[in-house]
């Protein structure tokens, strides 16, 4: 127990550079605590208890603005950097060396049964506000954006970002992806528009054809 809890502490300090001493991640540092707070529930919940895992998980969450239910199985290494509003929910499984970010929901998509959590592969990052959700797995070295929603599984070595989520790289090299760039961008204002004139134009030609028989050509294309 205390070599996992030297293995915690040291995640700390090698992830985060404002990290000092051991004196200060222990008592300053509420990932830690929620982890912590989370082992010991996590051993009474294996027991079979309920309601004792379930108050100290409680008290926990008061006390570090995370949420880790006791049945959330999690590795070595595992790091929850600043963490205000983390939620991991009961059928999740983290592997080791995974850092996780602020707001950072690790749940499930409605009330299913059985697994209905994500399972988290090693040395995982997710960035602030990242929504991972269902079943799903996100393969080992993966990268999940900042403010991500992720449905789908991703591969190992990928980094997947957006609403929803999708691969943007694997394995270094990026993948193919719509054109966001502006300046390539339609003006749908002015497509409208020019529409509008068209067919202005071409019911002008009409009558001016109706009128004296000749034949009208606006220059612009026709209906």
């Amino acid at each position: 127990m205390f070599n996992r809890i030297r293995e915690d502490i040291r995640a700390v300090k090698e992830r985060d550079p404002a990290a000092k001493s051991t004196l200060e991640v222990l008592l300053c540092y509420p990932g830690l605590h929620a982890l912590l707070s989370h082992r010991l529930a996590h051993f009474f919940f294996r027991r079979g208890l309920v309601l004792l895992p379930r108050l100290i998980s409680h008290v926990s969450r008061l006390l570090t603005g995370i949420e880790i239910h006791p049945g959330a199985k999690i590795g070595k290494g595992f790091f929850i950097d600043h963490g205000m509003g983390v939620v991991i929910g009961e059928t999740t499984e983290i592997g080791s060396n995974v850092t996780l970010y602020q707001g950072v929901t690790l749940g499930g998509t409605g009330k299913e049964s059985g697994k209905r959590h994500p399972t988290i592969g090693n040395n995982v990052v997710v960035g602030a506000g990242a929504k991972i959700l269902g079943p799903i797995e996100i393969g080992e070295n993966s990268r999940v954006g900042a403010g991500s929603v992720v449905l789908k599984a991703a591969p190992p070595n990928a980094t997947v970002v957006g609403i929803p989520a999708r691969v943007v790289y694997y394995n270094g090299e990026k993948m193919p992806t719509i054109n966001l760039n502006h300046s390539d961008m339609p003006d749908p204002v002015a497509e409208a528009l020019g529409n509008m004139q068209d067919q202005i134009d071409q019911l002008r030609c009409r009558q001016v054809d109706l009128e004296n028989g000749g034949m009208c050509k606006s220059g612009r294309k026709n209906l």
